[in-house]
Protein backbone atom coordinates (compact mmCIF):
# COMPACT_ATOMS: atom_id res chain seq x y z
CA UNK A 1 0.00 0.00 0.00
CA UNK A 2 1.90 3.75 -0.99
CA UNK A 3 -0.59 6.43 0.39
CA UNK A 4 -0.52 9.77 -1.30
CA UNK A 5 0.18 13.36 -0.03
CA UNK A 6 -2.41 15.17 2.39
CA UNK A 7 -3.28 18.77 1.12
CA UNK A 8 -5.22 21.56 2.18
CA UNK A 9 -8.34 22.47 -0.10
CA UNK A 10 -6.64 24.96 -1.35
CA UNK A 11 -4.44 22.71 -2.69
CA UNK A 12 -1.37 23.98 -1.00
CA UNK A 13 0.74 22.41 2.01
CA UNK A 14 -1.35 22.16 5.26
CA UNK A 15 0.28 24.91 7.54
CA UNK A 16 -0.55 25.94 10.91
CA UNK A 17 0.86 29.27 9.83
CA UNK A 18 -1.66 29.69 7.07
CA UNK A 19 -4.62 28.27 9.05
CA UNK A 20 -5.51 26.20 6.04
CA UNK A 21 -6.67 23.17 7.59
CA UNK A 22 -9.06 22.38 10.26
CA UNK A 23 -7.19 20.18 13.00
CA UNK A 24 -8.17 16.63 13.17
CA UNK A 25 -9.41 16.03 16.97
CA UNK A 26 -11.98 19.08 16.06
CA UNK A 27 -13.39 17.68 12.90
CA UNK A 28 -13.60 14.00 15.21
CA UNK A 29 -15.14 15.88 18.09
CA UNK A 30 -17.46 17.35 15.28
CA UNK A 31 -18.40 14.29 13.07
CA UNK A 32 -16.56 11.17 14.99
CA UNK A 33 -13.64 9.39 13.99
CA UNK A 34 -15.11 6.75 11.81
CA UNK A 35 -16.28 9.72 9.38
CA UNK A 36 -12.71 10.44 8.91
CA UNK A 37 -11.68 7.00 8.48
CA UNK A 38 -14.22 6.51 5.95
CA UNK A 39 -13.31 9.85 4.35
CA UNK A 40 -9.60 8.64 3.99
CA UNK A 41 -9.95 5.20 2.78
CA UNK A 42 -12.57 6.52 0.15
CA UNK A 43 -10.00 9.13 -0.97
CA UNK A 44 -7.17 8.99 -3.90
CA UNK A 45 -4.92 8.62 -0.79
CA UNK A 46 -5.05 5.01 -0.75
CA UNK A 47 -4.12 5.10 -4.53
CA UNK A 48 -0.90 7.02 -3.92
CA UNK A 49 -2.86 10.31 -5.35
CA UNK A 50 -2.43 13.40 -3.67
CA UNK A 51 -5.58 14.58 -1.67
CA UNK A 52 -7.03 17.99 -1.30
CA UNK A 53 -8.50 17.56 2.17
CA UNK A 54 -12.33 19.01 2.46
CA UNK A 55 -14.18 18.91 5.70
CA UNK A 56 -17.25 18.95 3.83
CA UNK A 57 -16.22 15.14 2.87
CA UNK A 58 -16.24 14.30 6.10
CA UNK A 59 -19.41 15.70 6.89
CA UNK A 60 -20.27 13.91 3.53
CA UNK A 61 -19.95 10.87 5.00
CA UNK A 62 -22.09 11.11 8.36
CA UNK A 63 -24.74 11.97 5.78
CA UNK A 64 -24.41 9.46 3.25
CA UNK A 65 -23.20 5.82 5.72
CA UNK A 66 -23.39 6.64 9.02
CA UNK A 67 -26.89 8.08 9.68
CA UNK A 68 -28.67 5.98 7.33
CA UNK A 69 -26.96 3.19 8.76
CA UNK A 70 -27.27 4.35 12.38
CA UNK A 71 -31.21 4.89 11.85
CA UNK A 72 -31.76 0.97 10.29
CA UNK A 73 -30.84 0.18 13.52
CA UNK A 74 -32.60 2.48 15.52
CA UNK A 75 -35.92 1.55 13.42
CA UNK A 76 -35.06 -1.88 14.78
CA UNK A 77 -34.12 -1.37 18.33
CA UNK A 78 -37.60 0.68 18.46
CA UNK A 79 -40.07 -1.16 16.74
CA UNK A 80 -38.49 -4.27 18.38
CA UNK A 81 -39.13 -2.88 22.29
CA UNK A 82 -42.32 -1.71 21.60
CA UNK A 83 -43.18 -5.36 20.38
CA UNK A 84 -40.97 -7.11 22.80
CA UNK A 85 -39.02 -8.75 20.08
CA UNK A 86 -36.10 -11.00 20.52
CA UNK A 87 -34.69 -13.43 17.69
CA UNK A 88 -34.84 -16.89 18.61
CA UNK A 89 -32.51 -19.56 17.30
CA UNK A 90 -35.95 -21.60 16.15
CA UNK A 91 -36.64 -18.18 13.53
CA UNK A 92 -38.41 -19.74 10.56
CA UNK A 93 -37.26 -18.68 7.05
CA UNK A 94 -38.87 -16.18 5.21
CA UNK A 95 -40.60 -16.56 1.93
CA UNK A 96 -41.17 -12.84 2.29
CA UNK A 97 -39.73 -11.50 -1.72
CA UNK A 98 -37.96 -8.33 -0.26
CA UNK A 99 -37.10 -10.16 2.77
CA UNK A 100 -34.81 -12.79 0.36
CA UNK A 101 -33.80 -9.73 -1.94
CA UNK A 102 -32.16 -8.02 0.95
CA UNK A 103 -30.52 -10.89 2.26
CA UNK A 104 -29.02 -11.64 -1.18
CA UNK A 105 -27.61 -8.26 -1.19
CA UNK A 106 -26.25 -8.95 2.26
CA UNK A 107 -24.02 -11.53 0.91
CA UNK A 108 -23.43 -9.69 -2.29
CA UNK A 109 -22.23 -6.62 -0.13
CA UNK A 110 -19.93 -9.45 1.92
CA UNK A 111 -18.60 -10.97 -0.87
CA UNK A 112 -17.14 -7.86 -2.74
CA UNK A 113 -15.77 -6.37 0.05
CA UNK A 114 -14.08 -9.16 0.64
CA UNK A 115 -12.94 -9.48 -3.35
CA UNK A 116 -11.75 -5.87 -2.79
CA UNK A 117 -10.31 -6.13 0.71
CA UNK A 118 -8.06 -9.17 -0.83
CA UNK A 119 -7.24 -6.89 -3.81
CA UNK A 120 -5.93 -4.09 -1.41
CA UNK A 121 -8.67 -1.78 -3.06
CA UNK A 122 -9.87 -0.31 0.48
CA UNK A 123 -11.23 2.78 -1.87
CA UNK A 124 -14.06 0.22 -3.24
CA UNK A 125 -14.87 -0.30 -0.53
CA UNK A 126 -16.67 2.74 0.71
CA UNK A 127 -18.90 3.09 -2.63
CA UNK A 128 -20.40 -0.59 -1.83
CA UNK A 129 -21.89 0.64 1.77
CA UNK A 130 -23.19 3.36 -0.05
CA UNK A 131 -24.95 1.46 -2.06
CA UNK A 132 -26.10 -1.15 0.54
CA UNK A 133 -27.57 1.31 2.87
CA UNK A 134 -29.65 3.01 0.49
CA UNK A 135 -31.19 0.09 -0.23
CA UNK A 136 -31.70 -1.13 3.09
CA UNK A 137 -33.15 2.49 4.28
CA UNK A 138 -34.49 4.09 0.93
CA UNK A 139 -36.29 0.46 -0.28
CA UNK A 140 -35.99 -2.28 2.30
CA UNK A 141 -36.94 -0.25 5.54
CA UNK A 142 -39.56 1.90 3.87
CA UNK A 143 -40.98 -0.46 1.75
CA UNK A 144 -42.02 -2.83 4.50
CA UNK A 145 -42.80 -0.33 7.51
CA UNK A 146 -46.44 -1.73 7.15
CA UNK A 147 -45.61 -4.93 8.47
CA UNK A 148 -43.30 -3.27 11.32
CA UNK A 149 -46.61 -1.17 12.03
CA UNK A 150 -48.59 -4.43 11.63
CA UNK A 151 -50.93 -5.23 15.17
CA UNK A 152 -50.30 -8.14 17.04
CA UNK A 153 -47.19 -10.97 16.33
CA UNK A 154 -47.94 -13.49 13.21
CA UNK A 155 -45.65 -14.96 11.27
CA UNK A 156 -44.94 -12.11 8.75
CA UNK A 157 -43.95 -9.98 11.15
CA UNK A 158 -41.52 -12.01 12.70
CA UNK A 159 -40.09 -12.60 9.59
CA UNK A 160 -39.44 -9.24 8.79
CA UNK A 161 -37.91 -8.58 12.56
CA UNK A 162 -35.57 -11.64 12.04
CA UNK A 163 -34.76 -10.25 8.52
CA UNK A 164 -33.65 -6.58 9.55
CA UNK A 165 -31.92 -8.14 12.40
CA UNK A 166 -29.89 -10.39 10.58
CA UNK A 167 -29.10 -7.51 8.12
CA UNK A 168 -28.01 -4.47 10.45
CA UNK A 169 -25.81 -7.01 12.77
CA UNK A 170 -24.04 -8.59 9.72
CA UNK A 171 -23.45 -4.99 8.34
CA UNK A 172 -21.64 -3.99 11.99
CA UNK A 173 -19.31 -7.01 11.37
CA UNK A 174 -18.47 -6.80 8.03
CA UNK A 175 -17.85 -2.67 8.19
CA UNK A 176 -16.42 -3.22 12.08
CA UNK A 177 -12.99 -2.57 10.15
CA UNK A 178 -13.87 0.62 8.04
CA UNK A 179 -16.26 2.20 10.83
CA UNK A 180 -14.77 0.27 13.97
CA UNK A 181 -16.70 2.60 16.95
CA UNK A 182 -20.32 2.76 15.45
CA UNK A 183 -19.88 -0.92 14.71
CA UNK A 184 -19.31 -1.20 18.30
CA UNK A 185 -22.05 0.50 19.05
CA UNK A 186 -24.80 -1.27 17.39
CA UNK A 187 -23.57 -4.41 18.04
CA UNK A 188 -23.36 -3.75 21.87
CA UNK A 189 -26.48 -2.41 21.82
CA UNK A 190 -28.06 -5.15 19.75
CA UNK A 191 -26.62 -7.64 22.22
CA UNK A 192 -28.62 -5.80 25.06
CA UNK A 193 -31.65 -6.18 23.03
CA UNK A 194 -31.04 -10.30 22.33
CA UNK A 195 -29.12 -10.82 25.91
CA UNK A 196 -26.81 -13.03 24.38
CA UNK A 197 -24.31 -13.60 26.36
CA UNK A 198 -22.80 -16.62 23.95
CA UNK A 199 -21.77 -14.03 21.95
CA UNK A 200 -18.09 -12.78 21.97
CA UNK A 201 -17.93 -9.28 23.97
CA UNK A 202 -16.93 -7.08 20.65
CA UNK A 203 -17.41 -6.54 17.57
CA UNK A 204 -14.17 -7.07 16.88
CA UNK A 205 -13.55 -10.38 18.50
CA UNK A 206 -16.36 -11.80 15.91
CA UNK A 207 -15.11 -13.77 12.60
CA UNK A 208 -15.40 -11.67 9.92
CA UNK A 209 -18.45 -12.77 7.98
CA UNK A 210 -18.37 -14.74 4.95
CA UNK A 211 -21.03 -14.77 2.41
CA UNK A 212 -23.59 -17.38 2.37
CA UNK A 213 -23.57 -18.70 -1.41
CA UNK A 214 -27.08 -20.35 -0.42
CA UNK A 215 -28.69 -17.05 0.24
CA UNK A 216 -28.25 -15.09 -2.90
CA UNK A 217 -30.06 -14.70 -5.82
CA UNK A 218 -28.58 -13.09 -8.83
CA UNK A 219 -31.48 -13.23 -10.76
CA UNK A 220 -34.27 -11.62 -7.78
CA UNK A 221 -31.54 -8.67 -7.40
CA UNK A 222 -31.61 -7.77 -10.90
CA UNK A 223 -35.78 -7.91 -10.56
CA UNK A 224 -36.05 -5.59 -7.65
CA UNK A 225 -33.55 -2.88 -9.41
CA UNK A 226 -35.85 -3.05 -12.18
CA UNK A 227 -38.75 -2.44 -10.05
CA UNK A 228 -36.60 0.01 -8.56
CA UNK A 229 -36.26 1.62 -12.16
CA UNK A 230 -39.75 1.10 -12.78
CA UNK A 231 -40.76 3.25 -10.02
CA UNK A 232 -38.06 5.87 -10.41
CA UNK A 233 -39.92 6.37 -14.15
CA UNK A 234 -43.34 6.69 -12.72
CA UNK A 235 -42.38 9.09 -10.27
CA UNK A 236 -40.81 11.00 -13.31
CA UNK A 237 -44.09 10.78 -15.40
CA UNK A 238 -45.93 11.85 -12.28
CA UNK A 239 -43.58 15.05 -12.29
CA UNK A 240 -43.96 15.83 -15.61
CA UNK A 241 -48.25 15.59 -15.00
CA UNK A 242 -48.48 17.77 -11.73
CA UNK A 243 -49.51 14.85 -10.18
CA UNK A 244 -48.56 14.32 -6.49
CA UNK A 245 -48.14 10.79 -4.94
CA UNK A 246 -50.54 10.64 -2.33
CA UNK A 247 -53.43 11.39 -5.79
CA UNK A 248 -54.18 7.86 -6.84
CA UNK A 249 -53.86 6.73 -10.48
CA UNK A 250 -55.43 4.04 -12.70
CA UNK A 251 -53.23 2.13 -13.94
CA UNK A 252 -49.53 1.60 -14.89
CA UNK A 253 -48.32 -0.51 -17.90
CA UNK A 254 -44.74 -2.10 -17.50
CA UNK A 255 -43.12 -2.73 -20.87
CA UNK A 256 -40.86 -5.25 -22.24
CA UNK A 257 -40.02 -7.56 -24.82
CA UNK A 258 -39.10 -10.17 -22.68
CA UNK A 259 -41.78 -12.62 -20.73
CA UNK A 260 -39.21 -13.83 -18.43
CA UNK A 261 -38.94 -10.35 -16.99
CA UNK A 262 -42.13 -9.62 -16.74
CA UNK A 263 -43.11 -12.47 -14.92
CA UNK A 264 -40.46 -11.95 -12.26
CA UNK A 265 -41.79 -8.02 -12.26
CA UNK A 266 -45.04 -9.95 -11.78
CA UNK A 267 -44.31 -10.92 -8.17
CA UNK A 268 -43.27 -7.25 -6.74
CA UNK A 269 -46.56 -5.86 -8.05
CA UNK A 270 -47.88 -5.19 -4.91
CA UNK A 271 -44.59 -2.56 -4.47
CA UNK A 272 -44.90 -0.77 -7.63
CA UNK A 273 -49.07 -0.59 -6.68
CA UNK A 274 -47.97 1.37 -3.51
CA UNK A 275 -44.74 3.25 -4.31
CA UNK A 276 -46.32 4.86 -7.39
CA UNK A 277 -50.41 4.61 -5.86
CA UNK A 278 -52.15 3.08 -9.07
CA UNK A 279 -54.71 0.74 -8.73
CA UNK A 280 -53.55 -1.74 -11.04
CA UNK A 281 -50.30 -2.80 -13.33
CA UNK A 282 -50.64 -4.65 -16.50
CA UNK A 283 -47.61 -6.07 -18.71
CA UNK A 284 -47.00 -5.72 -22.37
CA UNK A 285 -44.53 -7.28 -24.15
CA UNK A 286 -45.40 -4.87 -27.25
CA UNK A 287 -42.13 -2.69 -26.90
CA UNK A 288 -42.63 -1.42 -30.62
CA UNK A 289 -45.76 0.73 -29.44
CA UNK A 290 -44.30 2.58 -27.06
CA UNK A 291 -40.70 3.07 -27.46
CA UNK A 292 -38.40 3.06 -30.58
CA UNK A 293 -34.94 0.98 -30.13
CA UNK A 294 -31.76 3.52 -30.83
CA UNK A 295 -28.72 1.97 -30.78
CA UNK A 296 -24.93 4.24 -30.05
CA UNK A 297 -21.57 2.28 -29.66
CA UNK A 298 -19.56 2.30 -26.56
CA UNK A 299 -16.73 4.47 -27.39
CA UNK A 300 -14.67 3.48 -24.32
CA UNK A 301 -14.70 -0.17 -25.11
CA UNK A 302 -14.33 0.23 -29.12
CA UNK A 303 -12.66 3.31 -29.17
CA UNK A 304 -9.30 1.59 -28.42
CA UNK A 305 -10.46 -1.80 -30.26
CA UNK A 306 -11.14 -0.20 -34.14
CA UNK A 307 -9.08 2.78 -33.69
CA UNK A 308 -9.51 4.71 -37.06
CA UNK A 309 -12.52 2.06 -38.58
CA UNK A 310 -14.24 3.60 -35.30
CA UNK A 311 -16.04 6.03 -37.24
CA UNK A 312 -17.03 3.53 -39.76
CA UNK A 313 -18.51 1.82 -37.10
CA UNK A 314 -20.42 4.22 -35.37
CA UNK A 315 -22.21 4.86 -38.83
CA UNK A 316 -22.82 1.30 -39.03
CA UNK A 317 -23.82 0.75 -35.44
CA UNK A 318 -26.01 3.80 -35.16
CA UNK A 319 -28.33 2.66 -38.53
CA UNK A 320 -28.99 -0.80 -37.26
CA UNK A 321 -32.79 -1.29 -37.67
CA UNK A 322 -35.37 -2.45 -34.63
CA UNK A 323 -35.19 -6.07 -35.97
CA UNK A 324 -31.47 -6.76 -35.96
CA UNK A 325 -31.34 -4.52 -32.61
CA UNK A 326 -33.62 -6.96 -31.14
CA UNK A 327 -31.50 -9.85 -32.31
CA UNK A 328 -28.85 -8.27 -30.81
CA UNK A 329 -30.49 -8.29 -27.66
CA UNK A 330 -31.54 -12.20 -27.56
CA UNK A 331 -28.28 -13.38 -29.00
CA UNK A 332 -25.92 -11.47 -27.50
CA UNK A 333 -23.93 -10.29 -30.39
CA UNK A 334 -23.93 -8.86 -33.76
CA UNK A 335 -21.89 -8.99 -36.85
CA UNK A 336 -21.04 -5.63 -39.13
CA UNK A 337 -18.59 -5.75 -42.04
CA UNK A 338 -16.85 -8.62 -41.01
CA UNK A 339 -16.48 -7.69 -37.02
CA UNK A 340 -18.70 -9.39 -33.91
CA UNK A 341 -19.53 -6.30 -31.15
CA UNK A 342 -21.14 -7.95 -28.04
CA UNK A 343 -24.10 -6.23 -26.25
CA UNK A 344 -21.37 -4.79 -23.86
CA UNK A 345 -20.12 -2.79 -27.01
CA UNK A 346 -23.49 -1.54 -28.42
CA UNK A 347 -25.40 -0.11 -26.03
CA UNK A 348 -29.18 0.05 -26.81
CA UNK A 349 -31.39 2.62 -26.20
CA UNK A 350 -35.32 3.27 -25.79
CA UNK A 351 -36.87 6.12 -27.07
CA UNK A 352 -40.26 7.08 -25.53
CA UNK A 353 -42.58 7.40 -28.69
CA UNK A 354 -44.48 10.81 -29.30
CA UNK A 355 -48.09 10.76 -28.09
CA UNK A 356 -47.35 8.18 -25.25
CA UNK A 357 -47.05 9.06 -21.67
CA UNK A 358 -44.42 7.06 -21.83
CA UNK A 359 -40.45 6.94 -20.08
CA UNK A 360 -37.76 4.21 -20.71
CA UNK A 361 -34.15 4.07 -20.04
CA UNK A 362 -31.97 1.17 -21.07
CA UNK A 363 -33.71 -2.05 -19.22
CA UNK A 364 -37.98 -1.44 -19.11
CA UNK A 365 -40.52 1.38 -19.99
CA UNK A 366 -43.84 2.04 -18.44
CA UNK A 367 -46.66 4.12 -19.37
CA UNK A 368 -48.64 5.72 -16.88
CA UNK A 369 -52.37 6.94 -17.03
CA UNK A 370 -52.06 10.16 -15.29
CA UNK A 371 -55.51 11.18 -15.95
CA UNK A 372 -57.91 11.88 -12.92
CA UNK A 373 -61.86 11.85 -12.09
CA UNK A 374 -63.51 12.51 -9.10
CA UNK A 375 -63.01 9.56 -7.64
CA UNK A 376 -59.60 9.53 -7.52
CA UNK A 377 -59.37 13.43 -6.26
CA UNK A 378 -61.24 12.52 -2.98
CA UNK A 379 -59.14 9.79 -2.33
CA UNK A 380 -56.24 11.85 -2.58
CA UNK A 381 -57.56 14.25 -0.55
CA UNK A 382 -58.44 11.86 2.16
CA UNK A 383 -54.35 10.82 1.83
CA UNK A 384 -53.48 14.63 2.28
CA UNK A 385 -55.38 14.48 5.15
CA UNK A 386 -53.33 11.04 7.15
CA UNK A 387 -50.15 13.30 5.75
CA UNK A 388 -51.11 16.41 7.84
CA UNK A 389 -52.37 14.30 11.10
CA UNK A 390 -49.16 12.23 11.24
CA UNK A 391 -47.49 15.38 11.16
CA UNK A 392 -49.63 16.74 13.84
CA UNK A 393 -48.84 13.58 15.91
CA UNK A 394 -45.25 14.08 15.81
CA UNK A 395 -45.31 17.55 16.60
CA UNK A 396 -47.75 16.99 19.46
CA UNK A 397 -45.04 14.66 20.90
CA UNK A 398 -47.09 11.02 20.27
CA UNK A 399 -45.15 8.06 19.98
CA UNK A 400 -45.42 5.60 17.50
CA UNK A 401 -47.61 3.21 18.83
CA UNK A 402 -50.54 5.32 20.88
CA UNK A 403 -53.86 5.37 19.56
CA UNK A 404 -55.83 8.34 18.88
CA UNK A 405 -59.17 9.72 18.78
CA UNK A 406 -59.22 11.90 15.82
CA UNK A 407 -62.47 14.40 15.23
CA UNK A 408 -62.88 16.54 11.61
CA UNK A 409 -64.55 19.59 10.09
CA UNK A 410 -63.68 22.48 7.50
CA UNK A 411 -64.78 22.20 3.66
CA UNK A 412 -67.57 20.13 3.10
CA UNK A 413 -65.90 18.14 0.21
CA UNK A 414 -62.98 17.53 2.06
CA UNK A 415 -64.92 16.39 5.01
CA UNK A 416 -67.39 13.88 2.68
CA UNK A 417 -63.65 12.80 1.08
CA UNK A 418 -62.48 11.68 4.80
CA UNK A 419 -65.89 9.81 5.72
CA UNK A 420 -65.90 7.92 2.37
CA UNK A 421 -62.14 6.81 3.54
CA UNK A 422 -62.53 6.39 7.33
CA UNK A 423 -61.33 3.11 7.47
CA UNK A 424 -58.01 3.98 5.73
CA UNK A 425 -57.62 7.17 7.48
CA UNK A 426 -58.34 5.55 10.84
CA UNK A 427 -55.73 2.91 10.32
CA UNK A 428 -52.74 4.92 9.19
CA UNK A 429 -53.34 7.26 12.17
CA UNK A 430 -53.94 4.36 14.26
CA UNK A 431 -57.61 6.55 14.98
CA UNK A 432 -59.25 4.26 17.73
CA UNK A 433 -62.28 6.84 17.11
CA UNK A 434 -62.57 9.12 13.78
CA UNK A 435 -66.21 11.59 14.32
CA UNK A 436 -66.78 14.44 12.03
CA UNK A 437 -66.93 17.83 14.27
CA UNK A 438 -68.10 20.67 12.57
CA UNK A 439 -66.21 22.35 15.69
CA UNK A 440 -63.14 20.69 14.92
CA UNK A 441 -59.82 22.16 16.81
CA UNK A 442 -57.46 24.07 17.43
CA UNK A 443 -55.34 22.40 14.30
CA UNK A 444 -55.66 23.09 10.52
CA UNK A 445 -54.23 22.91 6.88
CA UNK A 446 -55.24 23.52 3.57
CA UNK A 447 -55.90 20.62 1.42
CA UNK A 448 -56.10 21.97 -2.82
CA UNK A 449 -57.18 25.36 -1.27
CA UNK A 450 -60.07 23.82 0.44
CA UNK A 451 -59.90 23.69 4.55
CA UNK A 452 -59.89 21.36 6.88
CA UNK A 453 -59.82 21.40 10.76
CA UNK A 454 -59.16 18.90 13.16
CA UNK A 455 -58.06 17.73 16.58
CA UNK A 456 -56.46 15.17 17.86
CA UNK A 457 -56.07 13.44 22.00
CA UNK A 458 -54.91 10.32 23.31
CA UNK A 459 -56.81 7.63 23.27
CA UNK A 460 -57.97 5.54 25.97
CA UNK A 461 -56.37 1.78 26.47
CA UNK A 462 -58.96 -0.68 24.68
Amino acid sequence: IVNGMVLAEDGKKMSKSLGNYTPPDELMEAYGADALRLYLINSGLVRAEEQRFADRGVQEMVRRALLPWYNAYSFLRTYAELDAWTPTADEQASDNVLDLWILSRLQTLKANIKAEMAAYRLYNVVPQLFSFIGELTNWYIRLNRPRFWAEGMDADKRAAYGTLYTVVRELALAMAPFAPFLAEHIYQSLAELTGAEADPISVHLCRYPEAEAERKQPSLEDAVARMQQVIELGRHLREQAKVGLRTPLRLLVVVHRSEAVLHELRDLQYYMEAELNVKAVVYDQNEADYVALAAKPNFPLLGKRLGRRMRHFQALIEALPADRLEALQTEGSITLDGEAFSTAEIRVLRQTKPGANAAANRHVAVDLDCSLDDELVREGWAREFVHHVQLARKEEGFEVSDRIRLAYGGDADLAAAIAEHGDYVAGETLARVLEPDPNAAPLEAAIDGRRVAFAIAKAEAA
